[in-house]
């Protein structure tokens, strides 16, 4: 439409800041519904940006720009002035601010926020991990794990699996069902890398009847019946027994401190675990 009005998001990044600050301002005009947006990232040099400011003359629009480079957000301005376009610089003003009230000279690196560490990295990746790895859904995650939890139903393996992949940890975890054979890969996993996780009969009842009304299920389910859950917690008993791990009862426990008992027990076992797992 003719009237439309395009906002260009000029960026020497992805220009998430920039488009985070359109969209904000955007919103304050319920009114007006004829904004267009259109995104340039990676402009980090001249030609690059005459080839977006050639794109806007003769247009409505407003540029706005993201550029950590002095001289490159210069030119974009000195360019804007000299067409007539309007433009708005997010950055410039706000570095120079800073820079005189700090007395320390700004890198002017572009995307410095989206470089993440090593950290950010290997957490991300146990996170993938953990969601890969889940409820047994793929065994040969087993032999690729940190640490394996195994327990029934409603013993909090999932919740335990993700909090402890954010300190690092590739977690699978294993449902532990009666009718369902152990997967025989657990077998092949060091024995000081389990954990078992057992509840407390009514605390399982509980849990149990309440997550079957979540669904729109019956509460008297044989999933939360007492007898079914004796039978379970039997048969994870001895299942633990044979595979010889510690066995941890998350009753009225809160997952931050099942997390810190599983932890302790790895660094006791000389598994590798975040140093400061408080991070």
């Amino acid at each position: 439409m003719e009237n439309n009005l395009t906002i260009f998001i000029v960026s020497d990044s992805l220009g998430e800041t920039a488009r985070s600050i359109a969209k904000a301002c955007i919103y304050q005009f319920p009114n007006y519904e004829n904004w267009d947006t259109k995104r340039f990232s990676y402009i980090n040099n001249k030609d690059l940006l005459n080839e977006v400011f050639e794109e806007a003359k003769g247009k409505r629009v407003l540029v706005m720009y993201s550029l950590v480079n002095p001289e490159l957000a210069d030119y974009a301005k000195a360019y804007c002035e000299r067409e007539n376009i309007e433009y708005m610089d997010l950055l410039s003003h706000i570095l120079r601010k800073m820079k005189r009230i700090s007395g320390v000279e700004p890198l002017g690196e572009p995307g410095i926020i989206r470089k993440m560490d090593k950290s950010y990295f290997n957490r991300v990746e146990a996170i993938e991990f953990a969601v890969k790895y889940d409820d047994g859904k793929d065994p040969r995650g087993l032999l690729k794990a940190d640490v394996v939890l195994v327990g029934i139903s409603r013993t909090s393996k999932t919740p335990l699996s993700m909090y402890l992949a954010n300190k690092h940890l590739k977690v699978a975890n294993v449902p532990l069902v009666p009718e369902v054979p152990i997967p025989k890969e657990l077998a092949e996993v060091e024995t000081k890398r389990i954990i078992g996780l057992t509840n407390s009969p009514e605390k399982l009842n509980s849990i149990r009847v309440e997550r079957l009304k979540s669904m729109g299920l019956s509460g008297t389910a044989n999933y939360a019946k007492l007898e079914r859950i004796l039978e379970e917690l039997d048969y994870s008993e001895k299942v633990m027994k044979n595979l010889k791990c510690p066995v941890i009862n998350v009753a009225n426990k809160a997952i931050e401190e099942t997390a810190g008992i599983i932890l302790d027990l790895l660094k006791e076992n000389g598994v590798a675990v975040l140093k400061d797992y408080e991070i």
